[in-house]
């Protein structure tokens, strides 16, 4: 059961993705209780307009986001540049393989993510039932296969209080046209942050580049974390 008020401690361990007090199963994800209705009326508008709006990555929690973090920086997973080509992490230092890797990849703790209130999402109808998204920009633009369902969203999502936190390149997380974000809930939860508590997470944690994050937080936390696209309410 979700208790009828959460304390600004519990609220902050909700942004750092180790409490689940928040969410609620929706079509095998789990979201943030107070979007499901607004995220259902965004869903109905675009299947009348002919999209199968699905869900392909939702709440996750600091274990799930730590496995792919250590992935990247131990050099288990490719880590992608602005072009789509991979990086030399090998060359790095443990702070330059932190930047490289959060063009795309949140830091655990401090991921969107956590929040249940953000979604990377694609159109179903448009391709086959055995097609591997890939979350890359080039499905979403031009004549890639989402293009027509970015065109749509451009128009329709604040209508349904949604937005996109990495609309435009402002130096900090790359542009991801598949990531929207429940507007009013996301920066309640924004609003919740704590660099303490993160930080605390991310100490008792065995995150790869430990060290190299503690020593560099409040900027890595300000380019990355606060540095998103404005909501248009």
């Amino acid at each position: 059961m979700i208790p009828a008020k959460l304390t600004s401690q519990q609220l902050a361990e909700c942004t750092c993705g180790k409490d689940e007090l928040l969410l609620v199963d929706y079509q095998a994800h789990k979201l943030h209780k107070d979007i499901i209705d607004d995220f259902m009326q965004l869903q109905n508008a675009a299947r009348d307009a002919g999209f199968a709006l699905t869900i392909a990555s939702s709440f996750r929690n600091f274990e799930r986001q730590a496995l792919i973090w250590n992935a990247k920086f131990n050099g288990h997973r490719p880590v992608l540049n602005k072009q789509q080509q991979p990086v030399d992490l090998a060359s790095m230092t443990d702070i330059e393989k932190c930047h490289a890797i959060m063009l795309y990849s949140a830091l655990p703790g401090s991921s969107r993510h956590h929040f249940g209130t953000d979604l990377d999402i694609f159109d179903k109808a448009s391709v086959s039932d055995d097609y591997q998204l890939q979350l890359e920009p080039h499905e979403y633009q031009d004549n890639g296969p989402f293009a027509a369902l970015t065109k749509w969203l451009d128009s329709h999502l604040e209508k349904y209080g949604f937005y996109r936190p990495y609309q435009h390149d402002l130096g900090g997380v790359a542009p991801e046209p598949w990531h929207i974000s429940h507007i009013v809930q996301s920066d309640i939860l924004q609003q919740h942050q704590s660099l303490t508590v993160l930080a605390d997470t991310i100490n008792n944690s065995q995150l790869a580049g430990k060290a190299a994050i503690l020593a560099n937080l409040p900027q890595l936390y300000q380019r990355y974390v606060l540095n998103v696209s404005p909501a248009v309410v």
